[in-house]
């Protein structure tokens, strides 16, 4: 039964980080990593964006084994006994523990239909999947039109091929665009060769032949349709990984609840990442953040409280991505359905969307704009009142 002074459960980018951070402070204590994935931890971003550039895939590796760490690959954590530090995988393996970090993530949510056919977008072995199959097919749905749907139709696109675009809200990026930007972005993508078909419900997948027969309902009219693609890849966001968690019996809701220092309800048991829902003092509200600053960021604090210090964890996190030409950077409470307030430079192409409740700036979107983000933190943590009027200008 090993012993880890150490224990990560999850093989992603927060476990990474985490582990720099114990070795900031802990030079010597024994690291033990479980990731269910059969690769070490590698940036998870460009699987969506650099590597369609040309970018070679082994820049991705994040090289922890040489801060002699255990690996254990391939396989699941299934229970954790808190009165006993005991972890217990899939393969019958027991570990121990002083600290415990549960960095688990998400798993993609799926259709009830469609089986393997359809690519969930989110690990490397998804990329290569889907980037083999891009060497040999022509035509792909990417059903979702979110973070991941709107970069992967991007990257298809730019590799020459055709992409049908199918979502059921009004524009892309609709739960986060103001709806003109979103409805622009609908626009936009047409221009780069995408085939845009918003407001359309996925019901439905089969094979004929060697083709996948996608069945869409419009949502208005109910009337639906079939299309016909070589492939099929969604995005349609992903369900923290709390069971382990909550079959400890730690608190969970909307992932796994930590405090200021990231502790999970008892002092030597930790959350990051994707799973942690965590207390922003600048929002004043509770937060589970799905991008990489978040996972660098929160590991690397975790990590470093767990071999020590007492430092609570008030980072606000951002987020970026590319979209053909465009691209931005966003902070904060980015709701479409809360007041925006657009100051355009060059109207749906550079500019800054401000995103605003009860009198303060809740998000900020730093559109083809850059280098903004820590100002965009310290307009958010004002108290406010502030007049729209003079976000003009502002960023």
């Amino acid at each position: 039964m090993p012993h880890y002074n150490y224990l990560i459960i999850g093989g992603g980018m927060t476990a990474d980080a985490a582990i720099r951070g114990i070795r900031e402070i802990d030079t010597g204590g024994t690291i033990g990593l479980i990731g269910a994935e059969a690769h070490p931890p590698y940036n998870r971003p460009p699987l969506s964006k650099g590597l369609w550039k040309g970018k070679p895939i082994e820049r991705i590796w994040r090289k922890n084994v040489e801060r002699n760490v255990a690996l254990h690959l391939g396989r699941i954590a299934r229970t954790l006994d808190l009165a006993a530090k005991r972890i217990d995988d899939d393969q019958g393996t027991a570990y121990t523990f002083d600290k415990l970090l549960l960095a688990t993530g998400g798993t993609p949510r799926r259709f009830p239909f469609g089986g393997d056919d359809i690519i969930y977008f989110r690990t490397l072995d998804d990329y290569q999947r889907l980037r083999a199959l891009s060497e040999e097919k022509q035509r792909f749905a990417v059903i979702g039109g979110g973070f991941i749907g709107s970069e992967i139709a991007a990257a298809l696109a730019m590799n020459g091929k055709e992409v049908v675009m199918a979502f059921p809200e009004e524009g892309i990026g609709a739960r986060l665009f103001p709806p003109d930007l979103s409805l622009f972005l609908n626009d936009y993508y047409r221009q780069q060769g995408v085939e845009v078909l918003p407001g359309q419900q996925v019901t439905d997948l089969q094979k004929s032949d060697n083709q996948l027969v996608l069945t869409l309902r419009d949502g208005k009219t109910t009337n639906e349709r079939a299309i016909s693609v070589d492939a099929a890849v969604a995005g349609i966001g992903i369900v923290p990984n709390i069971e382990l968690a909550k079959g400890a019996g730690l608190r969970v809701e909307n992932g796994i609840v930590v405090n200021g220092l990231l502790q999970a309800g008892t002092p030597d048991v930790y959350a990051s990442g994707d799973v942690a829902n965590f207390y922003n003092p600048a929002l004043d509200t509770r937060l589970r953040v799905e991008h990489e600053d978040n996972a660098n960021t929160m590991g690397k604090h975790a990590g470093r409280n767990m071999a020590g210090e007492t430092v609570p964890y008030h980072h606000l996190p951002f987020f970026y991505s590319d979209l053909f030409e465009l691209g931005y950077e966003a902070v904060g409470e980015t709701d479409s359905r809360l007041e925006t307030v657009a100051d355009w430079s060059e109207p749906n192409r550079k500019g800054v969307v401000y995103y605003l409740r009860d009198g303060r700036v809740r998000g900020v979107l730093l559109w083809n704009v850059w280098e903004r983000v820590d100002l965009a933190r310290e307009l958010i943590a004002e108290p406010g009142p502030i007049d729209p009027r003079s976000l003009k200008g502002r960023l």
